[in-house]
C-alpha cells in the first residue's frame, strides 16, 4: 500500500492508504473530519470541497496518494483560537444555510474565490461559487453572506487570514470524541 504524508489543518499525518481511497474517504474516514462532506461522489455538487495547496478542490475527485506532499485545509481548520473564521461568521450573520449540508463546501469555495477576487460583485460572486450547489436558499443568502465576507477580509486573503471575530466556534461533544480518536491515532 502507498504511505502518504499530508499536512491537514496544520497538522502531520502519515499514512497507509488504498491507492484508490478518495481524499473525502481519507478525511472522513481515517482523520475524522466529517465537516467536509459526501454529497454527490460525481463532482458536481460541490459539497466536499477543501482546499489544497490553497486552492479549491472537490476532494471526492481527488485520490489520497494525490494529496502526498500537499497541505489540506478542510473546514474545520479555519476557526482559529475559538473563533470562527470570517467568511464562517458571514454565512452564520447573514443565515446563508438552510439545511447546511452544502455550507462547507460552499464556505471553502467562496474563500477561494475571495482570495482571487477581493470585492467581487454579485455576478462574479455567482460564477466564482458556480459548480457547488445548495437544495434549499435559493443562493440570495449565501451571495449575501459572501459580500459580506468580503468586506471583513483583507483585500486577497486565503485561508491565513487574520481571525479577527469574536463568536466563539461552537463544540458538541461529538467533536471531543473525533479530536480524542484523531490524537491517539496517526499524527506525526
Amino acid at each position: 500500500m502507498p504511505r502518504i504524508t499530508v499536512n491537514v489543518d496544520g497538522t502531520h499525518y502519515t499514512d497507509e492508504v488504498e491507492p484508490r481511497m478518495l481524499l473525502v474517504q481519507y478525511l472522513r474516514e481515517r482523520l475524522g473530519k466529517v465537516g467536509t462532506v459526501v454529497g454527490c461522489d460525481t463532482s458536481n455538487c460541490g459539497a466536499c470541497t477543501v482546499h489544497m495547496d490553497g486552492h479549491s478542490v472537490k476532494s471526492c475527485s481527488v485520490l489520497a496518494v494525490q494529496a502526498d506532499g500537499h497541505d489540506v485545509t478542510t473546514v474545520e481548520g479555519l476557526a482559529q483560537d475559538g473563533r470562527l473564521h470570517p467568511v464562517q461568521q458571514a454565512f452564520h450573520d447573514n443565515h446563508a444555510l438552510q439545511c447546511g449540508f452544502c455550507t462547507p463546501g460552499m464556505i471553502m469555495q467562496a474563500l477561494d474565490l475571495l482570495a482571487e477576487v477581493n470585492d467581487p460583485d454579485d455576478q462574479q460572486i455567482r460564477e466564482g461559487m458556480e459548480g457547488n450547489l445548495c437544495r434549499c436558499t435559493g443562493y440570495q443568502n449565501i451571495i449575501r453572506a459572501v459580500r459580506d465576507a468580503s468586506q471583513r477580509m483583507q483585500p486577497g486573503a486565503g485561508p491565513a487570514v487574520e481571525h479577527t471575530e469574536d463568536t466563539p466556534v461552537p463544540r458538541t461533544p461529538a467533536d471531543e470524541q473525533v479530536e480524542t480518536k484523531v490524537k491517539g491515532g496517526r499524527q506525526s
